[in-house]
């Protein structure tokens, strides 16, 4: 019988695993919705995705391989969310819930394709159904003691460094809405009746030395504006950073810009200047949506990323599969990724934002009136109606081929290809 069982085991493992990407994808979305602290960056959204992976394929591979528990640890995706999760002081009760839940959602999985293997018998189920069960539980709490020694490290490791109890005073000033701008400027230790332009700073996940990149970033701050920036390390890869003066900040984003060529590492996003407190909050708000942006495009990103020149692109980022999805729509075979159709785009786009005139567009692109006629109407063949219709969506649809890139969404599988 004990034969019979590990067999049906198995066989439900890999009915999972050939549905494994598309369920990933079901349980990650879920966890965003029902655990607001789920809810992060695209940085640590991708990690959160990669830990929920490594685990479902973790657990996969021991139904299906009858793994022994002593050989499981926990994976390696895991440790690292459970460290970043600390970093951002972040409840471990939410991290260890996520756990609960997905073991919970596994189980419905399971009993849905046993529930298909018309060959195995009601005994033989329940039998297969009551180990597999067992195996997955055992797993999780092997997992999550590992875990909370992973957490507790971090969050005493995170807590000695220099400038923790900044970063938790910062967190309080743009948490709490009704917090009163005296008891906000008393937490900060800084004047906020002033004007506040914000930085996001950050390297991509494996930069080595992260901490120097980020100070290299701090210096650049500050010698370019003139200003000791405030500043507050929200986990190892990123840095938040605020300029402040009386007068409304102007910092030359084109020096920035060069500056950051010595710095291959380093990214920044950048708000625009706001006053007082609700400013101080609204130019992080959008830092971050200017970074999201950067890590949304397909295309090799800029190594700085301003809210203003993005604007459009960031408010309707948030559900970036789904904007891929409408430009598609919108723009037809104009939206795909080849060199021509790219220049037909940026023909297309100056001139619709010349209002329509080929003679300005003509003089803007440098090419003759006749050329940009002739690629108008190749346009409008490939996109397969007018450009008339629904104009503004057509420009809002090539705004974000040139921000965030083109094409739908690659479907990453098990190994991430």
């Amino acid at each position: 019988m004990p034969g019979d069982v590990n067999t049906v085991v198995a066989e439900v493992a890999r009915g999972i695993d050939a549905r494994l990407p598309e369920l990933t994808a079901q349980m990650t979305e879920w966890f965003t919705e029902v655990i607001p602290e789920f809810r992060h960056d695209e940085a640590v959204r991708q990690l959160m995705i990669a830990s929920t992976s490594s685990n479902l394929v973790a657990i996969v591979d021991m139904l299906a391989h009858a793994i022994p528990l002593e050989s499981i640890s926990v994976p390696s995706a895991a440790a690292e969310y459970a460290r970043r999760f600390a970093q951002h002081d972040l409840s471990l009760e939410a991290l260890l819930r996520a756990y609960r839940l997905g073991e919970h959602r596994f189980g419905q999985w399971a009993l849905d394709v046993l529930g298909g293997l018309h060959h195995v018998g009601t005994a033989e189920a329940l039998a297969a159904m009551s180990e597999l069960t067992e195996r997955v539980s055992c797993y999780v709490d092997q997992v999550i003691e590992g875990l909370i020694d992973i957490y507790g490290t971090e969050r005493r490791r995170w807590n000695s460094r220099t400038g923790a109890a900044r970063a938790a005073q910062v967190r309080a000033v743009l948490e709490n809405e009704g917090l009163a701008d005296s008891s906000a400027q008393e937490l900060l230790g800084v004047p906020l009746g002033v004007w506040h332009q914000a930085a996001i700073v950050w390297v991509p996940a494996g930069t080595p030395d992260p901490g120097a990149a980020l100070q290299a970033g701090n210096r650049l701050l500050n010698d370019i504006s003139g200003r000791t920036p405030l500043t507050v390390l929200t986990d190892d890869q990123t840095m938040w950073a605020w300029l402040s003066s009386p007068a409304r900040p102007t910092l030359d984003g084109e020096r920035l810009r060069s500056q950051l060529a010595a710095q291959p590492a380093l990214r920044v996003a950048l708000g625009a200047p706001g006053h007082g407190l609700a400013g101080f909050r609204a130019s992080l708000r959008e830092a971050a949506r200017a970074r999201r942006v950067a890590e949304t495009a397909t295309a090799p990103a800029d190594q700085l990323v301003e809210f203003d020149t993005v604007a459009v692109a960031a408010l309707i980022t948030d559900h970036p599969d789904d904007l891929r999805n409408w430009t598609a729509r919108v723009l037809g075979g104009l939206a795909a990724g080849d060199a021509g159709t790219a220049e037909l785009r940026k023909t297309v786009q100056v001139f619709l934002q010349h209002g329509g005139s080929f003679t300005e567009a003509a003089a803007r692109l440098h090419l003759h009136k006749n050329t940009v006629h002739y690629r108008v109407k190749k346009a409008e063949q490939i996109r397969g109606r007018p450009l008339a219709d629904d104009r503004l969506d057509v420009e809002v649809a090539l705004l974000v081929c040139d921000t965030l890139g083109v094409g739908l969404p690659s479907q990453k599988g098990r190994d991430g290809s």
